[in-house]
């Protein structure tokens, strides 16, 4: 039983966000493309001798029951029966309420290094059951890689490696409530919904640019409509070379495709100078499950 672990929580950010239904609980039925990206936070899990302390280089980062990763870290301690204690430290470097699922994927490291830590007594599934008691994207930040989700977000179908992807991502400073976009958006009025089946197929032929067609996302009809600001960065990442544009989850945070590395770059130079949490990214390739050393 090994003492210490430390573990990448990649961002997630939605290739298109497609709203099926509002939900009885109140929830949303969706479907979703989910791509994790090399934007990451580090977790550092450490043994002590009794209780749960999390902490963080980010004074915003709450650190007792609002934190998600805290919240993990119970569950799976009192699904085992285990007595022992843990500390959290999380190195933040994924923007907050950016619509990156920041707590969540810190949420999915401390499960996943956890059950490591203590020689894998839970299973895949149950790792699963557990996040999504956490919060909806927990699921996915645990598989991970690239998956078409439906449901909450925990009916996941991961898919096999497809193009590699060149992003520029901006987080304008924005604050965005997540439960007053769902609250406003009108199901019925939508007429030009994500068109997933189309996006796949340009998913597995490569085809970027078929890709950056169909990147869409619902819920950028209430958010643009409420917060110009999304619209104006859409116009300029377009400006500078973006063959397609979109919002992530909720918002704020928007991001550009483009063609290669070298134009994502000359991107992100320009436009860094406008948004200071401007960030050059690509796809994250799935290695070792996130674990850096234990």
């Amino acid at each position: 039983m090994m003492d210490q672990i430390k573990i990448e929580a990649p961002a997630k950010i939605n290739l298109t966000l497609k709203v099926v239904a509002k939900r009885l609980d109140g929830y949303h039925d969706l479907e979703t493309v989910m791509q994790q990206i090399d934007l990451c936070d580090e977790i550092i899990i450490e043994s002590v001798d009794e209780g749960i302390e999390v902490n963080s280089n980010n004074s915003e980062v709450p650190v007792a029951e609002a934190n998600l990763a805290f919240k993990a870290a119970r569950l799976l301690c009192e699904r085992i029966g285990v007595t022992r204690g843990f500390r959290i430290f999380i190195d933040k470097k994924i923007p907050l309420g950016a619509g990156l699922a920041g707590g969540s994927t810190d949420a999915a490291a401390v499960l996943r290094g956890l059950n490591q830590i203590l020689d894998f007594p839970l299973d895949l599934q149950t790792l699963l059951e557990l996040g999504l008691q956490v919060g909806s994207d927990v699921p996915f930040c645990i598989v991970g890689g690239t998956a078409l989700a439906r449901g909450r977000g925990e009916i996941l179908e991961s898919l096999s490696l497809g193009p590699h992807l060149e992003l520029v991502l901006v987080n304008p400073p924005l604050q965005i409530s997540t439960a007053e976009v769902y609250h406003d958006l009108k199901l019925a009025e939508l007429n030009d919904q994500p068109d997933n089946g189309a996006f796949l197929e340009a998913w597995y032929r490569c085809d970027i640019i078929g890709l950056a067609a169909h990147m869409k996302n619902d819920l950028e009809t209430v958010s643009v409509v409420k917060y110009p600001g999304i619209s104006e960065i859409k116009d300029r990442l377009v400006s500078l070379g973006a063959l397609g544009t979109f919002m992530s989850g909720s918002g704020p945070s928007v991001i550009g495709i483009f063609g290669n590395r070298q134009m994502a770059s000359k991107a992100w130079q320009t436009i860094k100078e406008v948004y200071q949490e401007s960030f050059l990214v690509s796809s994250y390739i799935k290695d070792k499950g996130g674990i850096i050393n234990a």
